[in-house]
């Protein structure tokens, strides 16, 4: 759990503004975001076979460019 004492003389917009950091670098917001609505298992495979895909294609033109560079 994320907490955040006020320093002193702090106003709140830079309290708020640490939170809010704090917040994204734990992963709260993404997390938060990913359980936003249900995903169902067939969803959830077509969503990673998807990023998979990509992933292989990046890697595959990044290679293609390295040797034509050569």
């Amino acid at each position: 759990m994320v907490r955040v004492q006020p320093r002193p003389h702090e106003s709140i917009d830079k309290v708020l503004r640490r939170f809010k950091r704090l917040c994204e670098k734990e992963g709260i917001i993404r997390d938060y975001k990913k359980h936003e609505c249900y995903e169902s298992p067939s969803e959830k495979r077509r969503r990673k076979k998807s990023l998979s895909r990509r992933r292989q294609q990046k890697e595959q033109m990044q290679q293609e460019l390295g040797q034509v560079i050569q």
